[in-house]
């Protein structure tokens, strides 16, 4: 039997029609020092090209923050909303991992240290608990059912998601489908969207792959890795300018497909605030 042609005529666009529906490219600032000025767009000036910076990660990306534990992926988060909270804009801040009443004393003690009265914004986060309710984990439909309750009710810009991993924990065959499904979920409702990620031991410290392999770099917009190592030996140490012991921690952009940004590896630092603080290209670092 000879299959039936569908041609999905809906599917065929020109330039012009595809733009329409994509937000303007401006940036949405991240609360976090030494990152929004990494990426950047290109525009004519005098007939040549020019580098401007955008000033925070593209509106209506999908953004992805990796690596492996304590390397500051929940900080950048949590810098994320709150900033985005203090500027007017509503944040939805789904927590897999840690019950919400504990993640809101985080986000307090994050406010604290960047300035900002959690009285004055709290009104404008969402706390989604997936961490003490199974089935938003388990049942991908029921969170993305909740999740449009949210943004209808409470006219949600943002989407914070920590962690996407914990939503196909023991499931990681899953990884792709799961990933896939909320970022097109979060296109659909115009989110911009903070995926966090974990990294597994085995894999490269500086790679974009997360639990379940390339599950989530390969399909969100853009991806941040963090990664960590102890020096220990005075070679290594003395190599960095840093005491033997201490943790040099490392932030690169591994790729962005909706504009410009920096390719170079950084220095990373979370200050004694809590705060993550991006410094200094390790090129630079090394040379002095």
């Amino acid at each position: 039997m000879e299959r039936e042609k569908v041609i999905l005529k809906e599917a065929i666009l020109t330039p012009q029609e595809a733009v329409k529906k994509a937000p303007p490219l401006q940036g949405v600032p991240t609360g976090v020092e030494g990152l929004d000025e990494l990426f950047f767009r290109v525009e004519w000036e005098s007939g040549n090209p020019q580098r401007k910076p955008l000033g925070g990660i593209p509106l209506g990306a999908v953004v992805n923050i990796t690596g492996m534990p304590d390397t500051g992926k929940s900080l950048m988060a949590e810098q994320f909303t709150i900033k985005q909270a203090s500027v007017g804009q509503r944040v939805c801040f789904v927590t897999v991992e840690t019950p919400a009443a504990f993640v809101v004393k985080g986000l307090e003690e994050r406010a604290k240290a960047m300035g900002i009265k959690f009285s004055e914004i709290e009104d404008r986060i969402v706390l989604l608990d997936a961490a003490s309710y199974h089935r938003l984990r388990e049942d991908l439909p029921t969170l993305m059912d909740t999740l449009a309750h949210i943004y209808r009710t409470y006219k949600v810009n943002h989407t914070v998601v920590d962690s996407v991993t914990g939503l196909y924990e023991a499931r990681e065959m899953m990884a792709r489908s799961v990933v896939r499904a909320l970022y097109s979920f979060c296109k659909k409702w115009q989110q911009t969207a903070v995926f966090v990620s974990q990294k597994r031991s085995s894999h490269e410290e500086l790679s974009a792959e997360a639990a379940g392999g390339y599950a989530v770099g390969h399909i969100v917009d853009c991806t941040l890795v963090l990664s960590k190592e102890l020096l220990l030996s005075p070679r290594s140490a003395a190599a960095y300018k840093l005491p033997p012991g201490s943790i040099l921690r490392l932030f690169r952009i591994d790729g962005c497909r909706l504009c410009g940004h920096d390719t170079s590896v950084r220095t990373l630092e979370i200050t004694e605030l809590g705060l993550v603080r991006i410094g200094k290209p390790l090129s630079e670092v090394l040379k002095t």
